[in-house]
C-alpha cells in the first residue's frame, strides 16, 4: 500500500523541465561533437579527413599522426620546459596567492584595505608588456624561466577568489592558536593552509592549467629553443589539419585526467564559508 502510495505522489515531469533537458542536451552536443571529431580526426588518415565533412569514428584507426608528432625531438623539449613550469610555478603561485589573501582577509592586518583596493586597481588596469619587458631585462632575466615564472606571479582573480574564502576563519581560531603560543607564520602554516586545502587544491588546478597552457609570455621572454614552452612547439609542428588535431589531443589530455582528482574540492574551494560556522 505505501508503495503504490510513494509511486503516485511521483510528480510528472513538466513542459518545462522537458524543455530544460531537451536544451541541456543539446549544449552537450555542441559541446562533445566537436571534441569527438578533433579526437576521432587525430587517428584518421589524410584521404579519409580530408574528404569527410564530420569525422566522428575514422574507418581506419591509425596511430602515424602521433607517431609523426612524438618522432620531432622538440616536442620533447616542450614537455620538459613546460614540466619545469609546473614544478617551480605552481607552489610559488599558490605560496604567493595563498599568503596575500590570508593576510589581506584579515580586519586586524593595518592597511588591508588600502592594499586590497591597490590589487583591484592593478587588476583592472595593467601596465602592459612593455613596462615588463623592461622590467625584465634591467633584471636580467630575458631568456630564462624565471622570466615567464615572475611574470605569472599572483593571478589577481584567483587572489580575490581564496581572499573570500579566508574571510569566512572567525578570528576565534587564530586567537586560539597565539594562546598556545603560535607566530604568525606557524599559525598559517599549522592551522589555516591545513583548513585550507579544498581551496588550495582548486587553486593548483587553476594554476596547473595555466601553466599547462602557458605560450604569450614564452613568445615574448624566451629566445633560446631550449627553453620553449610545450604549446609554442605544438604550434610550430601544427603543419597541417591532422597535425593540429593530433596536438590539441597531446595538449589536453594531462589536465582532463587532472581534472577528476581535485573535482570533489571545486564545491568546498570556491564555496566554502560555510563550513566554518561550527567553529
Amino acid at each position: 500500500m505505501s508503495l503504490h502510495m510513494g509511486k503516485s505522489k511521483r510528480k510528472k515531469p513538466e513542459r518545462l523541465d522537458i524543455i530544460l533537458l531537451a536544451l541541456l542536451f543539446l549544449l552537450c552536443l555542441l559541446v562533445a561533437v566537436p571534441v569527438l571529431h578533433v579526437l576521432a580526426a587525430s587517428f584518421a588518415s589524410q584521404l579519409e579527413y580530408e574528404t569527410s565533412s564530420l569525422l566522428l569514428i575514422p574507418e581506419v584507426f591509425t596511430l602515424d599522426n602521433y607517431i609523426a608528432l612524438f618522432q620531432d625531438g622538440r616536442i620533447w623539449t616542450g614537455f620538459r620546459t613546460t614540466f619545469i613550469y609546473l614544478l617551480i610555478g605552481v607552489p610559488l603561485n599558490i605560496f604567493l596567492t595563498t599568503s596575500l589573501a590570508y593576510g589581506l582577509s584579515r580586519l586586524k592586518f593595518p592597511g588591508g584595505r588600502f592594499f586590497f583596493y591597490v590589487v583591484i586597481v592593478v587588476f583592472l588596469f595593467n601596465g602592459g608588456i612593455i613596462p615588463l619587458y623592461l622590467l625584465m631585462m634591467q633584471l636580467r632575466l630575458i631568456n630564462t624561466i624565471w622570466s615567464v615564472i615572475f611574470a605569472h606571479g599572483v593571478n589577481t582573480f584567483y587572489f580575490i577568489i581564496m581572499r573570500t574564502y579566508f574571510t569566512g576563519f572567525p578570528e576565534s581560531i587564530i586567537d586560539s592558536a597565539k594562546l598556545d603560543g603560535a607566530g604568525v607564520w606557524s599559525s598559517f602554516f599549522k592551522v589555516i593552509v591545513p583548513l585550507s586545502m579544498p581551496i588550495i587544491a582548486t587553486m593548483t588546478l587553476f594554476y596547473s592549467a595555466d601553466w599547462w597552457n602557458e605560450w604569450y609570455y614564452g613568445m615574448i621572454f624566451i629566445r633560446s629553443n631550449f627553453f620553449v614552452p610545450l604549446q609554442l612547439v605544438l604550434r610550430s609542428l601544427s603543419t597541417n589539419y591532422l597535425t593540429a588535431n593530433t596536438s590539441i589531443i597531446v595538449a589536453m589530455v594531462p589536465i582532463i585526467c587532472l581534472i577528476p582528482f581535485l573535482q570533489k574540492y571545486f564545491v568546498k574551494g570556491l564555496i566554502g564559508k560555510n563550513e566554518f560556522n561550527a567553529f
